[in-house]
């Protein structure tokens, strides 16, 4: 899933870079994927961080 998620995750921020490039980085349809990007991120990152913390708290 992770891999899946970071591909969707470039995916998107390129497509924003395109839609901002095209259109202006102000632009509802850029802003909307850069929304896009973030709720990916943020999904990605609770998922990486339980994984992060219980690799550091094992001894």
């Amino acid at each position: 899933m992770g891999n899946e998620l970071l591909q969707k995750i470039e995916y998107t921020r390129a497509k924003m870079i395109q839609s901002g490039m095209a259109n202006g980085f102000r632009h509802a349809h850029t802003i909307r994927l850069s929304e896009k990007v973030d709720a990916l991120l943020n999904l990605y990152y609770a998922q990486v961080q339980p994984a992060t913390k219980s690799s550091t708290t094992k001894n």
